[in-house]
């Protein structure tokens, strides 16, 4: 079948999906479905329970949500503190957080250098891995060639289905060490393939962290300040773990439930991640607010940033969908912790860069939100700035590739999964299956003669 004909086809048969594939909202409260997951006062259906992480954002009095500030829990330990922590020493913390994560506990020192050392040993890929599986399928998207990658290594795993403890802690360890460099190596290759610009393949040091690697690996030179790996490295600890409710956390349980490889399980996580509605939000908060920018006379007055939230709000303006991204999150309510941290050290570093304007566009945002969706919506519910409205700028100020931001999430979030996955295959011991109720009615067969 020709091109065209092919496309005249789908045109055809894709007319008839409004009726088959739409599914009436009157249809999820007629038969009490948690939609999304999502009880009626918005809280999340209870699916499980863990001891790896935990997000608060509210408190239930008398059955009502009542807003607090939000608090992000690794392993019972205030996310917020752990980074006090090592930054009063002057130390990178992810390797630390990674250790706490996955083994319920705070590393002692030797723990630590034992820990690191041995993540350092497993970082360098599998022989002609990046030539084969990199390479020579190069990818637009990061976040796909990464998900292709790490269902790769299961062929590159002399033991890749046993579900033993100790196989399922090395084979998370070696993606959490590689993660970096395959993310690095895909870039360069799309930098390569499909923007026209050379590209630089180097290898990683093993005497270098995830952040130190990642910003060596990205850049031409291998030059980096330690002042950027630091910052680097305080966001992979933000985005390290979030619960087990989120979403690609759930799907890597789901696919843990069922005797799944680990492979399979992490990269459909990849694959969860790179929604827009997920990890892919903070690139459309820069797409966003490029948007604003293009078509703002003056894109720092704040009367034409208000009218053009209004218009996003509408569907008017921006992408289409009538989400001002960045803002709102399904449990943070007053704050959001991460986003806190990522603001403050966005600010910093804008004042360094001469920068504080374009900061204020995002401050602005943050601010006036909340009183834009109430006069729209009627909806006067707290709503705050969550971690994406201020990552992707944090990047942009470091000079790191557009296209890494999503991925840069998943080189951290993958001590989340592997967290899950270990206490899904461990301890649940139950395939994760809820129920659909169909609507369709039943119909006699009729011969292909008579249709």
């Amino acid at each position: 079948m020709a091109y065209n004909d092919f496309s005249k086809y789908i045109d055809k048969i894709c007319q008839t999906l409004p009726e088959y594939a739409h599914i009436d909202a009157e249809d999820y409260v007629r038969y009490g479905v948690k939609r999304g997951l999502r009880n009626a006062d918005g809280t999340g259906v209870m699916a499980g329970v863990t001891k790896i992480g935990d997000v608060h954002g509210y408190e239930l009095v008398n059955g009502q949500r009542v807003p607090v500030d939000g608090k992000l829990y690794y392993r019972g330990y205030d996310v917020e503190r752990l980074i006090e922590g090592f930054t009063a020493d002057n130390r990178y913390g992810f390797e630390e957080t990674a250790y706490l994560i996955l083994f319920g506990k705070l590393p002692t020192k030797d723990d630590l250098e034992h820990f690191t050392s041995l993540l350092n040993d497993c970082r360098e890929l599998p022989r002609y891995f990046t030539e084969d599986m990199i390479i020579k399928a190069p990818s637009r998207n990061i976040m796909n060639k990464l998900a292709r990658s790490v269902l790769a290594m299961y062929s590159y795993d002399d033991n890749p289905d046993d579900l033993s403890p100790e196989n399922i802690v090395r084979q998370c360890l070696e993606l959490i060490a590689r993660f970096p460099i395959i993310v690095a190596h895909a870039y360069q290759v799309k930098r390569h393939e499909y923007d026209n610009k050379s590209m630089h393949i180097h290898n990683p040091k093993t005497s270098l962290n995830s952040a130190q690697n990642l910003l060596r690996l990205l850049r031409s030179d291998k030059a980096f300040t330690e002042e950027e790996a630091h910052l680097i490295d305080i966001s992979l600890v933000l985005h390290a773990e979030h619960g087990g409710g989120n979403n690609s956390a759930f799907t890597c349980r789901t696919l843990s439930s069922s005797g799944t490889d680990t492979y399979a399980a992490i990269s459909a996580a990849v694959g969860s991640l790179k929604g827009f509605r997920h990890g892919g939000a903070n690139l459309k908060v820069l797409e966003m607010v490029d948007h604003f920018k293009a078509v703002a006379s003056n894109p720092y007055d704040e009367g034409e940033l208000k009218d053009f939230l209004y218009k996003v709000l509408k569907k008017e303006a921006g992408d289409g969908s009538g989400l001002i991204y960045g803002m709102g999150h399904a449990i943070y309510t007053l704050s959001d912790p991460r986003a806190k941290i990522l603001r403050n050290h966005a600010e910093k570093l804008a004042e360094q860069k001469d920068m504080l304007d374009e900061f204020n566009i995002y401050r602005s945002i943050e601010r006036l939100t909340p009183e834009i969706i109430a006069s729209v919506k009627g909806d006067e519910k707290p709503m705050c700035a969550n971690v994406d409205l201020y990552s992707g700028f944090v990047y942009q100020m470091l000079g790191i590739p557009s296209e890494v931001y999503t991925p840069i999430f998943a080189i951290s979030r993958i001590v989340g999964w592997s967290a899950h996955r270990m206490e899904e295959v461990l301890t649940q011991n139950r395939i994760i299956r809820p129920a659909y109720k169909s609507l369709f009615e039943e119909h006699e067969y009729v011969p292909l003669s008579d249709r």
